[in-house]
C-alpha cells in the first residue's frame, strides 16, 4: 500500500472510532460520581473513563491494523516501536481535570504519526459534537465543513491559547502572559491542549503555546493545524515521542509575533 492510501485508510478509521470513544466517554461524564479519580502527579489526574476509552481504542486499532503500534497516555506503547510502522498517538480524554469537574472542555485525540511526521489527526469534543480532522492529503474540516486558520495579523485583534505544565518553571507561563498583555494581545487557558490546537485550526484562536506538552496531547492537532494552513514547530525532533516538547501553533499572520513574545521565553529556545 502506498503512503497516501496507507494514511487515508487510517484517517477514515480514526474518525469512526473517535465517535465510538466519545460515546463511551460521555456515558461516564453523565455520572461523575462513579469516575474514581486518581492522582498521577501535581494537578494531573486519571479516571476510570480514561482507561476504558483507551482500552477500547487500542483494541479497535489492533483489530483493524494489526501491524501498527499505539502510543497511549495511560498504557504507553502497545508494542516495540522502531519508527517504521504507522504509530497511533492517542489521548483517550484530553482535559481530564475538566472532565472530572463536569466542565465541557475535553476531547478524544487521535493522531497518526509516520516516519517522524504527524500525518493525520482527529479531535472529537463529544459534548459539543464537534469533530476536527485533517491530514497531509486532505484539507482540515470541522464536522466535514472546511476550516482555515485565522487571517488576523495584528496582535491587538488576536487571542492566543496558553497551556501550562508544572513540568516547567511557572515563571515561563507568567512571562508569556505579561508579554502578550504588554503587546495588547488577549489570551485564554482551556486546560486541553488538543482543543487549543483544534481551535487554532478553525480560527477561534490565533495561536497555541505550551512550554512542555506530551505527544498524545498534540499529535492530532499538529496535523489538523497544518492542514488548515497554520504553522507548528518541529515538535517531533529528538525524543519528543517519549519525553514531550514545547509546542507553538500559529496562524501565519501572527507567527513571527508569537515566536518573539512566547517562544523566546523558553530557557533554550531553538528555531520553531
Amino acid at each position: 500500500m502506498d503512503a497516501p492510501a496507507l494514511i487515508a485508510a487510517r484517517f477514515a478509521f480514526a474518525r469512526d472510532i473517535a465517535r465510538e470513544a466519545g460515546a463511551l466517554a460521555m456515558s461516564h461524564y453523565r455520572r461523575p460520581g462513579g469516575l474514581a479519580v486518581e492522582s498521577k502527579g501535581l494537578q494531573d489526574v486519571v479516571t476510570v473513563a480514561d482507561r476504558a476509552v483507551e482500552t477500547t481504542l487500542v483494541a479497535r486499532i489492533a483489530k483493524a491494523f494489526p501491524g501498527d503500534v499505539v502510543l497511549g497516555e495511560e498504557g504507553g506503547y502497545s508494542a516495540a516501536y522502531d519508527g517504521s510502522a504507522p504509530l497511533w498517538v492517542i489521548d483517550p480524554i484530553d482535559g481530564t481535570a475538566n472532565f472530572a469537574r463536569g466542565l465541557p472542555l475535553w476531547c478524544i485525540s487521535i493522531g497518526i504519526v509516520h516516519r517522524g511526521r504527524a500525518m493525520a489527526g482527529v479531535i472529537y469534543n463529544a459534548v459539543t459534537d464537534e469533530m476536527h480532522a485533517g491530514s497531509v492529503d486532505m484539507p482540515a474540516t470541522c464536522n466535514d465543513r472546511p476550516i482555515r486558520v485565522s487571517r488576523v495579523d495584528d496582535p491587538h485583534h488576536a487571542r492566543v491559547n496558553l497551556g501550562f505544565s508544572y513540568r516547567r518553571d511557572p515563571a515561563i507561563h507568567v512571562a508569556g502572559i505579561a508579554r502578550l498583555l504588554a503587546a495588547g494581545c488577549e489570551y485564554s487557558r482551556l486546560g486541553s491542549g488538543a482543543l487549543g490546537m483544534a481551535y487554532v485550526a478553525d480560527g477561534r484562536f490565533e495561536g497555541y503555546f505550551e512550554p512542555h506538552i506530551n505527544a498524545w496531547d498534540v499529535a492530532a492537532g499538529i496535523a489538523i493545524v497544518e492542514a488548515a494552513g497554520g504553522t507548528c514547530n518541529d515538535f517531533f525532533a529528538g525524543d519528543a515521542l517519549d519525553r514531550g516538547n514545547a509546542i507553538l501553533a500559529a496562524a501565519p499572520g501572527v507567527h513571527d509575533f508569537l515566536v518573539r513574545e512566547l517562544w523566546s521565553t523558553l530557557p533554550t529556545p531553538t528555531e520553531p
